[in-house]
């Protein structure tokens, strides 16, 4: 049967087409009800159909009759392209044999079509090229197929042209697939061994792991043990995704499907990793996977201390089917416990935090973003790992402290170049090396602080390439570098969820920008708000927030004006007495802006 299976994803560049690909292949192949058919058919979360971005890879089996008559079996898997998600797109490669390479002909080549190549690559994978949407009328056939061969070395015959929302050459595409991509490798093992690659949480049959099957086959009431753990499992059941999850009797070498075996802890599972029957001898991992480290951190928080129960839990469950995610118990003063957490990216952290209030039905606190530094302190020779504000030691302990850098590969149109250099240089970027695509498109690399990248770096990069540049990044080690903590007063008394850690030579840029916008969100109380900023003892930006003003002397009409004075004292002592026992209420959406700041 193996002989007929083909297990493929789709791998490009973000908005360059897959999700919609997808759904052609998904309509051609008559996988879906046409009743029950609609666009973005693989993106299942509210999340991604509002954003347009696919979030979670996504595995779904077809059927496909090709031209010569034969029946194959498709299983696809849709990954997502922002750089946040590449992780997603790593640990689905290792289920499958091939790999269309998605480009969008009026963008062509970029950054992260580069970086999704290279992964497949280095798993061995047979890949082809699609070049998507050329219906438009801005789109460059020729300039796209001269990027493919000159920088990936494809051949004419693997390359096809399609358009996605027109549902042209897609069938070329499948035959493509028929021929192109290897069947799975046969196995002479009777004893059951499969990769873990993704998996979920079900409330009635608890965690439920995404499998592909390399050796062996697997029944219900099969005994299982997982690799690294040494856990054993009953299978409950089995199936396949279609793209709904359908039971099925068995799963043979070479499927892709998901077994449910009544896990309730969704700390037992990690993924991805290996399984196998309970009598297999042989308990090596079916891959060696390098997992990528956490590069954005901060602290997330109930608004009612009561929700932490909530919470964990929630933080448990997305971490099942987000392991690219970590997270460890903090505990923030003002705030009360809590968690901090590791992420990919800023995209990620904030698409983390969307699921968590919306899937779970929290009010959150997230405190500001950080990357993680290296703090060696006075007379010590072993250096401290430093994720936020509050862990920072107290300036005279330091000895040094060194923060992340990343080798920023940017995908620009040359005519940006200067203003690109410009930005980079602005965020003490080093410049490495440059080099041509084609006539109007080149590559540029810079060595950047995480700290610069991490923000808003991105955003910037497309508004002055209006959309058409990209960029991709790696880590390249520690620096040593200057580091401040600025601390955020209101009224005098410290807000920690606002402490942030700051080059020092933007401080005080950083500090005016906090306490501007914080002036406009913080609404006015019946008392004056004062909203500082300072690092250490010492105050550098501050601003005042008048108080409302209640007109107390409305109801006096004419007589001595020493009356009105007496209400006007009395109201100031009140004023006063409010100042110094009032909390300022902080709302939510202020924890927000200082976010995207």
């Amino acid at each position: 049967m193996a002989n007929n299976i083909r297990n493929f994803c789709i791998i490009a560049h973000i908005d360059h087409g897959k999700t919609t690909f997808s759904d052609r292949i998904l309509e051609i192949t008559q996988s879906v009800d046409r009743r029950k058919f609609h666009d973005q058919m693989l993106d299942a979360m509210d999340l991604e159909r509002e954003r347009g971005i696919t979030i979670k890879a996504k595995a779904v089996r077809m059927s496909y009759q090709s031209q010569d008559g034969q029946a194959y079996i498709f299983n696809l898997i849709d990954t997502p392209g922002h750089v946040d998600f590449s992780y997603e797109v790593a640990k689905s490669l290792a289920a499958c044999e091939g790999a269309i390479l998605l480009v969008d002909a009026t963008q062509g080549v970029e950054a992260q079509t580069v970086a999704n190549f290279y992964l497949a690559l280095e798993r061995d994978l047979r890949i082809f090229a699609v070049i998507n949407k050329t219906d438009l009328p801005n789109a460059n056939k020729e300039r796209t197929l001269a990027q493919l061969k000159d920088i990936f070395g494809f051949k004419d015959d693997e390359i096809l042209f399609a358009s996605a929302k027109e549902g042209e050459g897609i069938r070329d595409v499948l035959e493509k697939v028929v021929t192109f991509f290897p069947e799975p490798q046969q196995s002479k093992s009777e004893y059951f061994k499969g990769l873990i690659f993704d998996s979920s949480f079900d409330v009635y049959k608890g965690v439920i792991l995404y499998v592909r099957v390399f050796e062996g086959i697997i029944r219900p009431m099969d005994m299982i043990v997982a690799s690294e753990t040494g856990k054993v499992y009953r299978v409950e059941e089995i199936g396949v995704f279609r793209p709904e999850m359908t039971a099925k009797d068995v799963l043979q070498p070479g499927e892709v499907g998901f077994l449910s075996c009544n896990i309730k802890d969704p700390l037992e599972i990690s993924v991805p990793s290996t399984i196998t029957a309970q009598d297999n001898p042989d308990k090596k991992a079916v891959i060696t996977y390098k997992k990528l480290p956490p590069m954005v951190f901060c602290g997330i928080f109930p608004s009612n201390a009561s929700d932490f129960y909530k919470l964990r839990t929630a933080i448990q469950k997305l971490h099942l089917s987000d392991p690219s995610f970590v997270y460890e118990i903090d505990n923030l003063g003002t705030l009360g416990a809590g968690y901090r957490c590791g992420f990919l990216g800023l995209l990620h952290m904030e698409i983390v935090q969307e699921r968590l209030s919306r899937e779970y039905d929290l009010d959150l606190i997230v405190t500001a973003p950080s990357v993680r530094y290296k703090v060696l302190l006075r007379g010590e020779t072993q250096e401290t790992d430093v994720e936020c504000a509050h862990q920072l030691p107290d300036v005279q302990k330091i000895e040094k402290v060194a923060e992340p850098f990343m080798q920023v590969h940017l995908v620009v149109p040359i005519d940006t170049m200067d203003a690109v250099c410009e930005l980079a240089k602005s965020r003490r970027g080093e410049f490495v090396k440059t080099e041509y695509l084609g006539k109007d498109r080149l590559t540029i690399d810079f060595n950047l602080p995480l700290a610069d990248v991490v923000i808003d770096f991105y955003d910037k990069i497309k508004s002055i390439t209006k959309g058409y540049g990209s960029l991709d990044y790696e880590f390249i080690g520690y620096r040593d570098t200057e580091i401040v903590k600025i601390d955020i007063l209101i009224n005098k008394k410290l807000s920690e969820a606002f402490s942030v850690l700051v080059f020092k030579g933007r401080s005080e840029y950083r500090a005016r920008q906090m306490v501007e916008k914080l002036r406009e969100l913080i609404p006015r109380q019946m008392f004056e708000i004062s909203i500082q900023a300072a690092i250490g003892a010492k105050i550098i930006a501050s601003e005042r927030l008048g108080a409302l003003r209640k007109n107390v002397t409305s109801k006096c009409y004419g007589g001595d004006i020493t009356r009105k004075r007496k209400l006007w004292e009395k109201q100031k002592e009140g004023k006063k007495k409010m100042q110094q026992m009032g909390n300022v209420q902080v709302p939510q959406e202020a924890f927000l802006e200082i976010l995207k700041m």
